[in-house]
């Protein structure tokens, strides 16, 4: 039985299902909630398997051409696997000498590793979002599914939106979960205003990339045409989408975020330019649609709702900013001890307090203030430079995916995962989004739909879905 068939509906509903889940419990950031996310998506990849071994359902044409991608992902986990095991003195010793002299010191188990039981944690979400992955590659598999997974990410951030926009103009800040939230802010059901408008970032994302495919190309014949294209865009699916993304862009400005805004709009401009010049040609109601994101959403909704606030903040950035630069001299001093084996996934929190420089430390740090820089300290640089590569062989597949395929929805989609790649990579520099599971589950989705859009084959899938797309290799 093919892909796509009625096996598999199921699952796919299941999956889009804990898409929406997860960031309503403070971004599934807290114990109970990665291991219920865990749970769910080991449930959803053991029935895929029972489905494939009955033959119900098959590998599919971008799941075999991601293959790098996924050995890679693989290899990361095994990485934090060997990690967490314990070796002997003399190996060990000699892959990381510092970590020997630490558990010699504190007589620990001897792994690389400096906290083995986070590790172990780290291990089973690294198994998660490779699942995430798969699963993406695996169940979006025709236009219909590729649709109803970009309108479920677009309603999910409307909720996320629409909820910390009212807490915030309304002065009640309370959360789902938690009676208060930081006031004056909008923080939707996460704990951070970042971390919402990271969120936000790859949602708005989604939402650009759907309008982009359901832009008409062909000219109307007379004003009848035009009459009729006018009451679809206003009455149609193109208002509800244009109409999610102003709530989404009001609830982005309201989290205050810095560089949350920063990346939204740097990556809506250099991948909408792109598009523009590569893709579309100059399209006139291509060139129309950006605008009225960069005019309506940018000056009339922006400054309506405080975008001046965020440039306040911009101005008065000094004491985070020495913090921030204060955390992060530290953790390159941890980096120098750990350059190549790391001190273990999910370990700085328990690593960082040895090494910062701070007289009277005040708060407890979890996680640094930049996520290439954590990534490096708990995996060492090389498997940081790994999964930094699959970030980038799946930015290039999806700036592919606009370039040579012909399908307005994938092209359109395929936009969508270059600017939510290039904003979460633009975000990352100055904060930890990829720490929080709902978010880095939602980036590992966007990276697959980059295969997807790129490698999707409409022959091999339902009648309905059988198009001239000219897909090359």
């Amino acid at each position: 039985m093919a892909p796509g068939a009625p096996a598999d509906r199921f699952l796919f509903h299941a999956f889009l299902a804990l898409l929406l889940w997860m960031p309503l419990p403070f971004g599934s950031n807290v114990a109970w909630a990665w291991s219920l996310m865990e749970a769910w998506v080991f449930l959803i990849a053991g029935l895929w398997l029972v489905q494939y071994y009955r033959g119900k359902v098959s590998l599919n044409r971008p799941f075999v051409r991601a293959w790098p991608v996924t050995a890679c992902l693989l290899a990361t986990l095994v990485w934090i696997v060997v990690q967490a095991l314990p070796l002997p003195a003399g190996a060990l010793g000699l892959l990381s000498p510092r970590s020997l002299e630490i558990h010699s010191a504190t007589h620990s188990y001897p792994s690389l590793s400096l906290d083995v039981y986070a590790t172990r944690q780290a291990a089973l979400q690294t198994l998660a979002y490779l699942l995430f992955f798969c699963l993406t590659l695996l169940l979006v598999n025709n236009k219909s599914r590729i649709k109803l997974l970009a309108q479920a990410i677009i309603l999910g951030g409307v909720f996320q939106a629409a909820y910390g926009s009212l807490m915030t103009l309304s002065g009640l800040a309370h959360g789902i979960f938690i009676d208060e939230q930081d006031p004056g802010v909008a923080t939707g059901t996460f704990i951070n205003r970042n971390h919402l408008a990271g969120y936000l970032e790859m949602c708005l994302a989604a939402g650009v990339g759907l309008m982009l495919a359901e832009l008409s190309s062909s000219r109307a014949a007379s004003w009848r045409d035009s009459a009729r294209h006018l009451l679809r865009t206003l009455l149609g699916n193109k208002a509800r989408v244009r109409l999610a993304l102003v709530v989404m862009v009001t609830g982005l400005v309201l989290t205050r975020s810095r560089m949350g805004n920063t990346a939204f709009f740097a990556s809506l401009t250099g991948v909408g330019c792109f598009y523009l010049l590569a893709v579309r040609k100059l399209s006139g109601r291509t060139i129309t649609f950006f605008a009225s994101l960069l005019i309506i959403d940018l000056l009339v909704v922006g400054n309506f709702f405080g975008l001046e606030k965020v440039a306040e903040r911009f101005q008065q950035a000094s004491v985070d900013s020495k913090e921030r630069v204060n955390t992060d001299r530290d953790a390159l001093v941890m980096l120098r001890d750990f350059p190549l084996t790391g001190i273990g996934a999910g370990a700085f929190h328990a690593v960082y307090p040895m090494y910062t420089s701070a007289v009277v430390v005040t708060a407890f740090t979890l996680h640094a203030e930049d996520d290439y820089l954590q990534f490096a300290c708990e995996f060492g640089l090389v498997f940081a430079a790994v999964l930094g590569a699959v970030v980038l062989a799946s930015l290039w597949t999806a700036i592919r995916a606009q370039l040579k395929r012909r399908d307005p929805l994938m092209q359109g989609m395929g936009f969508a995962a270059t600017m939510a790649i290039v904003a979460l990579l633009i975000h990352s520099a100055v904060d930890f989004n990829l720490q929080i599971p709902a978010n880095a589950a939602m980036f590992v989705v966007m990276l697959a739909l980059a295969w997807v859009c790129r490698y999707w084959d409409p022959l091999a899938f339902a009648p309905g879905d059988r198009t001239n797309d000219g897909i090359e290799d």
